[in-house]
């Protein structure tokens, strides 16, 4: 099974784990990510701020993150998950656009597949320039980003484990999230066959002050 053969059997687990790669784009307005992560991301933050109803803020940066990260989770843990491969995520590699109505959308023209092993590097070696101008721009810290970045995998590696055999995404994300591994510190993760995970972060996406927002279920505000 070829990789664009793995991506539309993914995408019957869910609008997350959907994302088409055909050679032409779906539509009309899609740009490769290295643009949105450029001069396009005041804009983008701006627009994900007024839906929110936070204005342009650090609480719109950190939705915004949070959304790329879990999106870019999924694609991969799924891949690796029902092929041992994983496609290459690069920024110049993801094209995107978001509609008047509804959330982000992304297009893989060509998808080149990786070794399962690359899936951390691909993912946030991508979320690498995006974090560095939310930092700079919206003075985001490093461990919100962080957080919201393994809160994203672990959103992804729940669904998967619910909806298909998900031996390979499971090991991996416990590599990843290690004591030792790149998100070893972001939190507290637990995984038992047959029970599903748990996790609790050691920071907080900020969600809770756009109006009507709540405490997520792994944020570390509950358990304080």
């Amino acid at each position: 099974m070829d990789l664009e053969d793995v991506l539309r059997r993914l995408a019957s687990v869910g609008p997350f784990f959907t994302v088409p790669c055909a050679a032409e784009p779906p539509g009309p307005g899609f740009r490769p990510l290295t643009e949105l992560y450029g001069d396009r991301l005041g804009a983008y933050v701006g627009e994900v701020g007024r839906r929110l109803g936070t204005g342009p803020g650090r609480v719109a940066a950190s939705t915004a993150q949070l959304g790329i990260a879990s999106r870019l989770w999924s694609l991969g843990l799924g891949c690796a998950a029902l092929s041992g491969r994983v496609p290459d995520l690069a920024p110049d590699r993801v094209w995107w656009r978001l509609p008047d109505a509804g959330s982000l959308e992304l297009w893989l023209p060509g998808p080149v597949d990786l070794p399962a092993e690359e899936l951390a590097a691909t993912v946030l070696g991508n979320l690498a320039g995006l974090d560095a101008g939310l930092r700079a721009r919206f003075a985001l810290s490093p461990q919100v980003l962080l957080g919201n970045t393994a809160s994203g995998l672990v959103g992804a590696l729940r669904v998967l484990i619910d909806r298909i055999p998900a031996a390979g995404a499971v090991d991996l994300a416990v590599a990843l999230l290690a004591e030792d591994g790149p998100l070893g510190r972001t939190g507290t993760f637990v995984y038992e066959e047959g029970l599903g995970v748990a996790f609790v972060r050691r920071s907080c996406c900020l969600y809770y002050k756009a109006p009507g927002g709540g405490l997520c279920g792994d944020c570390v505000l509950r358990t304080r």
